[in-house]
Protein backbone atom coordinates (compact mmCIF):
# COMPACT_ATOMS: atom_id res chain seq x y z
CA UNK A 1 0.00 0.00 0.00
CA UNK A 2 1.54 3.25 -0.89
CA UNK A 3 2.50 5.56 1.74
CA UNK A 4 1.44 9.29 1.92
CA UNK A 5 3.21 12.10 3.46
CA UNK A 6 1.68 15.30 4.05
CA UNK A 7 3.84 18.67 3.78
CA UNK A 8 3.29 22.06 5.82
CA UNK A 9 0.78 23.24 2.66
CA UNK A 10 -2.36 22.08 2.85
CA UNK A 11 -3.51 20.04 0.27
CA UNK A 12 0.03 19.06 -0.95
CA UNK A 13 1.18 16.01 -0.38
CA UNK A 14 4.25 13.61 -1.72
CA UNK A 15 5.26 9.68 -2.02
CA UNK A 16 8.58 8.14 -1.76
CA UNK A 17 10.02 6.09 -4.18
CA UNK A 18 11.24 2.50 -3.14
CA UNK A 19 14.51 2.40 -4.10
CA UNK A 20 15.54 5.21 -6.29
CA UNK A 21 16.95 8.61 -4.48
CA UNK A 22 17.46 11.94 -5.71
CA UNK A 23 20.42 13.64 -3.76
CA UNK A 24 20.41 11.98 -0.21
CA UNK A 25 16.73 11.39 -0.01
CA UNK A 26 14.48 9.50 -1.85
CA UNK A 27 13.29 10.55 -4.96
CA UNK A 28 9.57 12.57 -4.04
CA UNK A 29 6.60 12.28 -6.19
CA UNK A 30 3.93 15.32 -5.45
CA UNK A 31 0.69 15.59 -5.82
CA UNK A 32 -2.54 17.92 -4.93
CA UNK A 33 -5.70 17.73 -3.86
CA UNK A 34 -8.74 20.27 -3.79
CA UNK A 35 -12.59 20.04 -3.75
CA UNK A 36 -14.10 20.39 -7.24
CA UNK A 37 -17.78 20.77 -7.59
CA UNK A 38 -18.08 18.45 -3.65
CA UNK A 39 -16.01 15.94 -5.17
CA UNK A 40 -12.15 15.50 -4.07
CA UNK A 41 -9.92 15.61 -6.81
CA UNK A 42 -6.19 14.62 -6.70
CA UNK A 43 -3.56 15.55 -9.05
CA UNK A 44 0.12 15.06 -10.39
CA UNK A 45 2.61 17.66 -10.20
CA UNK A 46 5.74 14.71 -11.14
CA UNK A 47 9.14 13.76 -9.23
CA UNK A 48 11.53 15.65 -7.96
CA UNK A 49 14.13 13.66 -10.51
CA UNK A 50 12.09 14.73 -13.85
CA UNK A 51 10.21 18.12 -13.09
CA UNK A 52 11.72 21.44 -11.62
CA UNK A 53 10.66 22.38 -8.01
CA UNK A 54 7.91 20.71 -7.92
CA UNK A 55 7.30 21.30 -4.37
CA UNK A 56 7.28 25.45 -5.61
CA UNK A 57 4.72 23.99 -8.69
CA UNK A 58 2.68 22.42 -7.04
CA UNK A 59 2.14 25.44 -4.36
CA UNK A 60 1.38 27.80 -7.30
CA UNK A 61 -1.00 25.12 -9.63
CA UNK A 62 -2.61 24.67 -6.08
CA UNK A 63 -3.32 28.26 -5.67
CA UNK A 64 -4.11 28.85 -9.20
CA UNK A 65 -6.56 26.60 -9.76
CA UNK A 66 -8.45 27.19 -5.91
CA UNK A 67 -8.52 30.82 -7.25
CA UNK A 68 -9.95 29.95 -10.38
CA UNK A 69 -12.59 27.90 -8.78
CA UNK A 70 -13.76 30.69 -6.48
CA UNK A 71 -13.47 32.97 -9.19
CA UNK A 72 -15.56 30.92 -12.10
CA UNK A 73 -12.52 31.93 -14.42
CA UNK A 74 -9.67 30.26 -16.04
CA UNK A 75 -9.59 26.00 -16.01
CA UNK A 76 -10.78 24.14 -12.93
CA UNK A 77 -8.59 21.28 -12.66
CA UNK A 78 -4.99 20.61 -14.09
CA UNK A 79 -6.79 17.90 -16.38
CA UNK A 80 -9.07 21.31 -17.96
CA UNK A 81 -5.75 23.11 -18.47
CA UNK A 82 -4.40 20.22 -20.40
CA UNK A 83 -7.35 20.27 -22.57
CA UNK A 84 -7.51 23.68 -23.33
CA UNK A 85 -3.46 24.03 -24.49
CA UNK A 86 -4.36 20.67 -26.57
CA UNK A 87 -7.14 22.56 -28.61
CA UNK A 88 -4.95 25.80 -28.60
CA UNK A 89 -2.28 23.78 -30.21
CA UNK A 90 -5.12 21.96 -32.79
CA UNK A 91 -6.29 25.68 -33.59
CA UNK A 92 -2.43 26.53 -34.13
CA UNK A 93 -1.88 23.55 -36.45
CA UNK A 94 -5.44 23.73 -38.19
CA UNK A 95 -4.75 27.52 -38.87
CA UNK A 96 -1.27 26.81 -40.56
CA UNK A 97 -3.12 24.58 -43.14
CA UNK A 98 -3.39 26.35 -46.35
CA UNK A 99 -6.13 25.71 -49.43
CA UNK A 100 -2.91 24.34 -51.29
CA UNK A 101 -1.48 21.71 -48.38
CA UNK A 102 -4.42 20.06 -47.93
CA UNK A 103 -5.81 19.82 -51.69
CA UNK A 104 -2.31 18.47 -52.39
CA UNK A 105 -1.96 15.95 -49.18
CA UNK A 106 -5.58 14.98 -48.70
CA UNK A 107 -8.27 16.24 -51.40
CA UNK A 108 -6.76 15.51 -54.27
CA UNK A 109 -5.89 12.02 -53.86
CA UNK A 110 -8.58 10.85 -53.05
CA UNK A 111 -10.20 12.95 -55.53
CA UNK A 112 -8.35 10.92 -57.92
CA UNK A 113 -9.42 7.52 -56.36
CA UNK A 114 -13.17 7.85 -56.19
CA UNK A 115 -13.99 10.03 -59.22
CA UNK A 116 -14.19 9.55 -62.90
CA UNK A 117 -11.14 10.68 -64.69
CA UNK A 118 -13.10 13.54 -66.88
CA UNK A 119 -14.41 14.85 -63.36
CA UNK A 120 -10.80 15.21 -61.42
CA UNK A 121 -9.19 16.52 -64.60
CA UNK A 122 -11.63 19.11 -64.52
CA UNK A 123 -11.24 19.78 -61.06
CA UNK A 124 -7.43 19.81 -61.50
CA UNK A 125 -7.73 22.36 -64.07
CA UNK A 126 -9.74 24.82 -62.27
CA UNK A 127 -7.51 24.40 -59.11
CA UNK A 128 -4.14 25.36 -61.25
CA UNK A 129 -6.02 28.37 -63.37
CA UNK A 130 -8.61 29.36 -60.88
CA UNK A 131 -8.17 28.67 -57.30
CA UNK A 132 -4.77 27.90 -56.38
CA UNK A 133 -3.62 31.39 -57.94
CA UNK A 134 -6.71 33.13 -56.05
CA UNK A 135 -6.34 31.28 -52.37
CA UNK A 136 -3.61 28.30 -52.47
CA UNK A 137 -1.56 30.35 -50.31
CA UNK A 138 -4.17 31.29 -47.77
CA UNK A 139 -4.95 29.44 -44.42
CA UNK A 140 -8.37 28.08 -44.61
CA UNK A 141 -9.08 30.35 -41.70
CA UNK A 142 -8.50 33.51 -43.46
CA UNK A 143 -10.00 32.63 -46.60
CA UNK A 144 -13.04 34.21 -46.60
CA UNK A 145 -16.68 34.57 -48.98
CA UNK A 146 -14.90 37.78 -51.03
CA UNK A 147 -12.14 35.50 -52.27
CA UNK A 148 -14.27 32.95 -53.76
CA UNK A 149 -16.41 35.93 -55.11
CA UNK A 150 -13.15 37.05 -57.11
CA UNK A 151 -12.66 33.62 -58.17
CA UNK A 152 -16.12 34.00 -59.75
CA UNK A 153 -15.45 37.09 -60.88
CA UNK A 154 -12.25 36.36 -62.61
CA UNK A 155 -13.45 33.19 -64.39
CA UNK A 156 -16.21 35.53 -65.80
CA UNK A 157 -14.27 37.69 -67.06
CA UNK A 158 -12.33 35.47 -69.01
CA UNK A 159 -15.11 34.22 -70.83
CA UNK A 160 -16.17 30.98 -68.84
CA UNK A 161 -19.61 30.28 -69.27
CA UNK A 162 -21.63 30.26 -65.72
CA UNK A 163 -22.09 26.51 -65.59
CA UNK A 164 -18.09 25.77 -65.45
CA UNK A 165 -18.18 28.71 -62.73
CA UNK A 166 -20.69 27.27 -60.83
CA UNK A 167 -18.20 23.93 -60.69
CA UNK A 168 -15.42 25.67 -59.95
CA UNK A 169 -17.32 27.04 -56.88
CA UNK A 170 -19.13 24.35 -55.92
CA UNK A 171 -15.17 22.18 -55.94
CA UNK A 172 -14.04 24.63 -53.41
CA UNK A 173 -16.91 24.43 -51.33
CA UNK A 174 -16.32 20.62 -51.47
CA UNK A 175 -12.45 20.80 -50.16
CA UNK A 176 -13.78 22.99 -47.44
CA UNK A 177 -16.53 19.90 -46.06
CA UNK A 178 -13.86 17.28 -46.54
CA UNK A 179 -11.23 19.51 -44.39
CA UNK A 180 -13.80 20.15 -41.79
CA UNK A 181 -14.65 16.09 -41.47
CA UNK A 182 -10.88 15.45 -41.74
CA UNK A 183 -10.83 18.22 -38.43
CA UNK A 184 -8.61 20.39 -40.89
CA UNK A 185 -11.29 23.32 -40.66
CA UNK A 186 -13.71 24.53 -38.19
CA UNK A 187 -16.48 27.13 -38.64
CA UNK A 188 -18.84 28.49 -41.83
CA UNK A 189 -17.90 26.94 -45.20
CA UNK A 190 -17.15 31.00 -46.77
CA UNK A 191 -18.13 29.43 -50.58
CA UNK A 192 -21.53 27.85 -49.09
CA UNK A 193 -23.26 31.31 -49.17
CA UNK A 194 -21.73 32.12 -52.91
CA UNK A 195 -24.46 32.24 -55.76
CA UNK A 196 -23.62 31.63 -59.14
CA UNK A 197 -26.05 32.57 -61.79
CA UNK A 198 -26.07 28.77 -63.71
CA UNK A 199 -27.59 29.45 -67.24
CA UNK A 200 -28.34 27.36 -69.58
CA UNK A 201 -25.33 25.11 -71.07
CA UNK A 202 -27.17 22.53 -72.30
CA UNK A 203 -26.34 21.60 -75.96
CA UNK A 204 -28.69 21.98 -78.56
CA UNK A 205 -27.24 20.84 -81.52
CA UNK A 206 -28.23 17.76 -83.49
CA UNK A 207 -26.85 16.51 -86.62
CA UNK A 208 -29.08 15.98 -90.17
CA UNK A 209 -29.11 12.03 -91.08
CA UNK A 210 -27.04 13.68 -94.52
CA UNK A 211 -24.02 14.59 -91.37
CA UNK A 212 -23.96 11.79 -89.73
CA UNK A 213 -24.18 9.51 -92.78
CA UNK A 214 -21.36 11.92 -93.96
CA UNK A 215 -18.82 11.90 -90.67
CA UNK A 216 -19.50 7.59 -90.26
CA UNK A 217 -18.13 7.52 -93.78
CA UNK A 218 -15.19 9.89 -92.95
CA UNK A 219 -14.64 7.98 -89.62
CA UNK A 220 -14.44 4.86 -91.21
CA UNK A 221 -11.66 6.14 -93.22
CA UNK A 222 -9.61 7.07 -90.09
CA UNK A 223 -10.27 4.54 -87.12
CA UNK A 224 -12.69 1.85 -87.57
CA UNK A 225 -13.01 1.38 -83.66
CA UNK A 226 -14.37 5.24 -83.40
CA UNK A 227 -16.77 4.57 -86.33
CA UNK A 228 -18.18 1.82 -84.37
CA UNK A 229 -18.36 3.62 -81.15
CA UNK A 230 -20.00 6.50 -82.74
CA UNK A 231 -22.70 4.28 -84.74
CA UNK A 232 -23.43 2.71 -81.37
CA UNK A 233 -23.99 6.43 -79.76
CA UNK A 234 -26.14 7.81 -82.68
CA UNK A 235 -27.89 4.51 -82.79
CA UNK A 236 -28.18 3.54 -79.50
CA UNK A 237 -28.04 6.85 -77.42
CA UNK A 238 -25.07 5.62 -75.57
CA UNK A 239 -22.54 8.25 -73.41
CA UNK A 240 -18.99 7.79 -74.00
CA UNK A 241 -18.17 6.35 -70.98
CA UNK A 242 -20.67 3.39 -71.43
CA UNK A 243 -19.54 2.33 -74.47
CA UNK A 244 -15.99 2.47 -72.81
CA UNK A 245 -17.23 0.48 -70.44
CA UNK A 246 -19.18 -2.53 -72.13
CA UNK A 247 -18.47 -5.66 -72.09
CA UNK A 248 -19.64 -8.59 -73.91
CA UNK A 249 -21.46 -10.14 -71.52
CA UNK A 250 -24.10 -7.11 -71.55
CA UNK A 251 -24.81 -8.01 -74.97
CA UNK A 252 -28.00 -10.21 -76.18
CA UNK A 253 -27.48 -10.57 -79.61
CA UNK A 254 -30.69 -13.00 -79.34
CA UNK A 255 -32.54 -10.72 -77.96
CA UNK A 256 -31.08 -7.31 -79.81
CA UNK A 257 -30.26 -5.63 -76.19
CA UNK A 258 -27.31 -4.19 -74.92
CA UNK A 259 -27.63 -3.74 -70.74
CA UNK A 260 -25.84 -0.05 -69.71
CA UNK A 261 -24.46 -0.60 -66.06
CA UNK A 262 -23.30 1.65 -63.65
CA UNK A 263 -24.12 4.83 -65.36
CA UNK A 264 -23.93 8.43 -64.83
CA UNK A 265 -27.33 8.19 -63.50
CA UNK A 266 -26.59 5.46 -61.37
CA UNK A 267 -29.48 3.49 -63.17
CA UNK A 268 -29.25 0.44 -65.30
CA UNK A 269 -31.16 0.08 -68.35
CA UNK A 270 -31.36 -1.80 -71.22
CA UNK A 271 -30.56 -0.11 -75.24
CA UNK A 272 -31.79 -1.64 -78.39
CA UNK A 273 -29.99 -2.54 -81.37
CA UNK A 274 -30.70 -1.82 -84.62
CA UNK A 275 -29.93 -4.01 -87.38
CA UNK A 276 -26.75 -1.57 -88.50
CA UNK A 277 -25.48 -1.95 -84.87
CA UNK A 278 -26.08 -5.51 -84.55
CA UNK A 279 -23.83 -6.35 -87.28
CA UNK A 280 -21.49 -3.82 -86.36
CA UNK A 281 -20.96 -5.80 -83.06
CA UNK A 282 -21.37 -9.04 -84.89
CA UNK A 283 -18.04 -8.42 -87.43
CA UNK A 284 -15.57 -7.18 -84.74
CA UNK A 285 -13.49 -9.54 -82.27
CA UNK A 286 -15.09 -11.19 -79.66
CA UNK A 287 -13.00 -11.51 -76.99
CA UNK A 288 -13.73 -13.19 -73.64
CA UNK A 289 -17.29 -12.55 -72.51
CA UNK A 290 -16.54 -10.27 -69.64
CA UNK A 291 -13.86 -8.65 -71.62
CA UNK A 292 -14.68 -5.21 -72.86
CA UNK A 293 -15.58 -4.75 -76.33
CA UNK A 294 -13.48 -1.45 -77.02
CA UNK A 295 -9.92 -1.31 -75.94
CA UNK A 296 -7.12 0.80 -76.03
CA UNK A 297 -4.04 0.52 -77.43
CA UNK A 298 -2.58 -1.19 -74.14
CA UNK A 299 -5.53 -3.68 -74.32
CA UNK A 300 -7.50 -1.64 -71.30
CA UNK A 301 -10.54 0.42 -71.23
CA UNK A 302 -10.45 3.30 -73.17
CA UNK A 303 -10.42 6.88 -71.14
CA UNK A 304 -11.24 9.73 -73.47
CA UNK A 305 -12.56 10.10 -77.08
CA UNK A 306 -9.57 9.70 -79.88
CA UNK A 307 -8.42 12.38 -81.54
CA UNK A 308 -9.35 10.28 -84.71
CA UNK A 309 -13.31 11.90 -84.10
CA UNK A 310 -12.20 15.57 -83.94
CA UNK A 311 -10.04 15.48 -86.67
CA UNK A 312 -12.67 13.85 -88.83
CA UNK A 313 -15.16 17.01 -87.53
CA UNK A 314 -12.51 19.22 -88.56
CA UNK A 315 -12.44 17.90 -91.92
CA UNK A 316 -16.47 18.11 -92.55
CA UNK A 317 -16.15 21.85 -91.59
CA UNK A 318 -19.21 20.82 -88.95
CA UNK A 319 -17.93 23.71 -86.41
CA UNK A 320 -16.66 25.89 -88.76
CA UNK A 321 -18.02 29.35 -87.47
CA UNK A 322 -19.44 28.27 -84.39
CA UNK A 323 -18.52 30.12 -81.60
CA UNK A 324 -21.27 29.40 -79.07
CA UNK A 325 -19.46 25.91 -77.43
CA UNK A 326 -23.34 24.92 -77.01
CA UNK A 327 -23.68 24.41 -80.63
CA UNK A 328 -20.11 22.91 -81.13
CA UNK A 329 -20.24 19.60 -82.56
CA UNK A 330 -18.72 17.27 -79.75
CA UNK A 331 -19.16 12.89 -79.25
CA UNK A 332 -22.13 13.86 -76.82
CA UNK A 333 -23.96 15.40 -79.94
CA UNK A 334 -24.76 11.96 -81.36
CA UNK A 335 -26.49 10.96 -78.31
CA UNK A 336 -28.23 14.26 -78.50
CA UNK A 337 -29.06 13.21 -82.20
CA UNK A 338 -30.44 10.02 -81.48
CA UNK A 339 -33.03 11.74 -78.48
CA UNK A 340 -33.71 14.31 -81.29
CA UNK A 341 -34.78 12.14 -83.98
CA UNK A 342 -36.73 10.17 -81.78
CA UNK A 343 -38.71 12.87 -80.54
CA UNK A 344 -39.02 13.81 -84.36
CA UNK A 345 -40.72 10.52 -84.87
CA UNK A 346 -43.57 10.91 -82.74
CA UNK A 347 -42.11 8.99 -79.45
CA UNK A 348 -43.56 10.06 -76.40
CA UNK A 349 -40.62 11.91 -74.07
CA UNK A 350 -41.47 9.33 -71.54
CA UNK A 351 -40.64 6.71 -73.92
CA UNK A 352 -37.40 9.02 -74.99
CA UNK A 353 -36.39 9.44 -71.54
CA UNK A 354 -36.19 5.62 -70.42
CA UNK A 355 -33.81 5.25 -73.54
CA UNK A 356 -31.16 7.78 -72.47
CA UNK A 357 -31.15 6.61 -68.83
CA UNK A 358 -32.61 9.95 -67.76
CA UNK A 359 -33.24 10.49 -63.77
CA UNK A 360 -36.04 12.87 -64.61
CA UNK A 361 -38.57 14.05 -67.32
CA UNK A 362 -37.09 17.63 -67.09
CA UNK A 363 -33.99 16.67 -68.41
CA UNK A 364 -35.71 15.21 -71.68
CA UNK A 365 -37.98 18.05 -71.93
CA UNK A 366 -35.57 19.63 -73.95
CA UNK A 367 -36.47 17.88 -77.29
CA UNK A 368 -40.31 18.78 -76.42
CA UNK A 369 -40.03 21.43 -79.50
CA UNK A 370 -39.03 18.80 -81.59
CA UNK A 371 -41.72 17.15 -81.16
CA UNK A 372 -43.79 16.93 -84.83
CA UNK A 373 -47.11 19.33 -84.47
CA UNK A 374 -47.27 19.20 -80.43
CA UNK A 375 -46.52 22.70 -79.61
CA UNK A 376 -47.87 24.06 -82.80
CA UNK A 377 -51.23 22.02 -82.60
CA UNK A 378 -51.72 22.96 -79.10
CA UNK A 379 -51.50 26.60 -80.15
CA UNK A 380 -53.88 26.21 -83.46
CA UNK A 381 -56.50 24.16 -81.04
CA UNK A 382 -56.23 27.20 -78.80
CA UNK A 383 -56.67 29.50 -82.10
CA UNK A 384 -59.79 26.74 -83.08
CA UNK A 385 -61.54 27.35 -80.11
CA UNK A 386 -61.48 31.00 -79.42
CA UNK A 387 -63.31 31.40 -83.34
CA UNK A 388 -66.01 29.25 -81.71
CA UNK A 389 -66.19 31.17 -78.32
CA UNK A 390 -66.32 34.55 -81.02
CA UNK A 391 -69.06 32.96 -82.72
CA UNK A 392 -71.17 33.01 -79.90
CA UNK A 393 -70.47 36.51 -78.38
CA UNK A 394 -72.92 37.24 -75.55
CA UNK A 395 -73.95 40.71 -75.70
CA UNK A 396 -74.19 42.88 -72.39
CA UNK A 397 -76.30 46.10 -71.77
CA UNK A 398 -74.25 49.19 -71.81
Amino acid sequence: MTKWFKTKYTGIRYRKHPTRKHGVDFDRYYCIRYQLNGKTVDEAIGWTSRVKSPLKKAIARLAEIEENIRSGRGPHSLKEAREIARKDREAERIRAVTFSEFWVQKYFPSCQAEKKESSWRAEESWFKNWIAPAIGDKPFVDISPIDIERIKSDMAKAGLTPRTVQYCVATVRQVFNVAARMGRFRGDNPAKGVKVRAGDNRRMRFLTQSEVAALLAELRTRSFQVHDMALLSVRCGLRAGEIFSLTWDCIDFDQGTLFIKDTKSAKNRHAYMTADVKKMLMTRYRGVDSGLVFLDRNGGRIRMMSASFFRAIDALGLNDGVTDPRQKVVFHTLRHTFASWLVQAGEPLYTVAKLLGHSTIAMTERYSHLAPDNMRGAVKRMEESLKEQGNKIIKFRP
